[in-house]
C-alpha cells in the first residue's frame, strides 16, 4: 500500500464522516479525484436519493476527470433498481484511468459487480486502502445489509462503582456536559432509540436529538402492559414513536395514541423476544438501535445476543450502597471465565469523563 493512496484515502473517508447519520438507509461515502499528485476535486454522498460521492466529484472536476485517478470508500455501485444512475457508467464515462476503493460493498447487488463493470472498461483498480476503517465508519450499513438486522449500541452513563441511578431512581446528572453533549451527537447519528417504560415514567424523557440540525431518531418503547400516559413527552416529539407492547386492553387509548402518529409493534409472549424485535425493526426500514435504557433492559439486551458494540460514560463520582442500581442488573450472572469480552476496546477522556468504548462481535461478518 504506497503511502500516498493511504493519504488521498483518509481524505476520502474524512469527506464520507461528514454525512454521518444522514445517509440512512444508504452507505457514507466519500470520493476524492487525484492527477498529477493534487486533488482536483471532491465529494460526498449527503443523503439518501441524492448524488452519489463520485457523482459529486466528477462533476466538479469536469473535463479534468480524464486520465485521472479516483479514491473512492466504498465499491461504487453498478445496479439499475434504485433512484439514482449507476456510478460506475458515470466513471467510465468520464475517462477516469484509476480507481482506488477501500472495500467492497457487501450488498450482494453490487459486491464484485461494481469492480469487475471498471476492469472491463478498461479502467486499472485496486481495493483495500484502509478497508477496516472504511468497514468501521460503515459498521450500521454491514451488519443492516449481511446481516438483515439493524446495528445495536449499548450506552450506558454509570458512575466509578458501577451505579446508574440511586435507590430513589436519582440519575440526572451523573456525567458532566460534555459527555452528555457527545451522547446527542451520537443520537443523532443512529435511526432509532430503544428504552422501557421504566426509564419513560421515572425521567419522562423526550429521547430526541438536540444537536443543531440533526435529525431526531425513532423512539422505539418497551411498554409490556401498556402503561404509558398519552401525555408522555416521548410520545409528542417527531419523526415518531413505536410501541412494543401485550394487545392492548384498552383500544380506546390505542387509538389516541395512533392519532398522535404512534405505532404499535404486538406480542403475546410474557418476555419480548428481543431477537424477534430488531427483525421487526429491520423490517420497518431501521438500520441502527441505541440503547439507552436501565439496569434490566441492560441485562436483557445483553444476555439476548443483540448487541454489538457498547459505549459506557465513566463519572469520577462514587455514591455507594446496595440498592444502588447497577449499570448491568438482572438476575443472571457470569463467572468469570465466560463474562462478556469487548474486542477492540479504546477509552478517552470526555470532559471529566472517561469513556470505554468496544465491540462484542466480529465486523467482518
Amino acid at each position: 500500500m504506497k503511502m500516498h493512496d493511504m493519504l488521498f484515502m483518509k481524505r476520502a473517508l474524512s469527506l464520507a464522516r461528514r454525512a454521518q447519520g444522514m445517509t440512512s438507509p444508504n452507505p457514507m461515502v466519500g470520493a476524492v479525484l487525484v492527477k498529477k499528485g493534487r486533488i482536483i476535486a471532491e465529494g460526498y454522498h449527503k443523503k439518501a436519493g441524492t448524488p452519489h460521492a463520485e457523482v459529486i466529484a466528477i462533476d466538479a472536476a469536469g473535463n479534468q476527470a480524464s486520465g485521472s485517478t479516483l479514491y473512492v470508500t466504498l465499491e461504487p455501485c453498478c445496479h439499475q433498481d434504485k433512484r439514482t444512475p449507476p456510478c460506475t457508467d458515470k466513471i467510465t464515462a468520464s475517462g477516469i484511468r484509476n480507481v482506488i476503493i477501500a472495500m467492497k460493498d457487501p450488498n450482494p447487488k453490487v459486491s464484485g459487480k461494481g469492480i469487475l463493470s471498471l476492469e472491463r472498461a478498461g479502467i486499472k483498480v485496486a481495493c483495500g486502502v484502509l478497508e477496516e476503517q472504511a468497514r468501521t465508519l460503515n459498521e450500521f450499513y454491514v451488519k443492516h445489509i449481511t446481516q438483515r438486522m439493524p446495528f445495536v449500541v449499548l450506552k450506558v452513563a454509570m458512575t466509578l462503582d458501577g451505579k446508574i441511578a440511586t435507590p430513589l431512581g436519582e440519575s440526572k446528572w451523573i456525567t458532566g456536559d460534555p459527555a452528555r453533549k457527545d451522547v446527542h451527537r451520537l443520537r443523532g447519528r443512529v435511526d432509532a432509540i430503544l428504552s422501557a417504560i421504566g426509564t419513560v415514567k421515572a425521567d419522562d424523557p423526550q429521547l430526541t436529538c438536540r444537536m443543531g440540525k440533526r435529525r431526531n431518531p425513532v423512539r422505539v418503547i418497551i411498554d409490556p402492559n401498556f402503561e404509558i400516559t398519552p401525555q408522555a413527552r416521548v410520545l409528542s416529539c417527531p419523526p415518531r414513536t413505536i410501541l412494543v407492547t401485550r394487545t392492548p386492553a384498552s383500544l380506546r387509548k390505542k387509538d389516541v395514541l395512533s392519532e398522535k402518529g404512534v405505532l404499535f409493534i404486538e406480542h403475546e409472549l410474557e418476555r419480548i423476544d428481543l431477537s424477534r424485535l430488531m427483525k421487526q425493526l429491520y423490517e420497518v426500514g431501521i438500520t441502527s438501535v441505541l440503547i439507552e435504557g436501565g439496569s434490566s433492559l441492560n441485562s436483557s439486551c445483553l444476555e439476548a445476543g443483540i448487541v454489538d458494540k457498547v459505549i459506557f460514560y465513566i463519572a469520577p463520582i462514587i455514591i455507594g450502597g446496595k440498592d444502588s442500581f447497577p449499570a448491568v442488573g438482572g438476575a443472571i450472572f457470569r463467572d468469570i471465565d465466560n463474562a462478556i469480552r469487548l474486542t477492540r476496546s479504546v477509552v478517552r477522556r470526555i470532559g471529566k469523563d472517561i469513556v470505554v468504548e468496544g465491540y462484542l462481535g466480529d465486523l467482518s461478518t
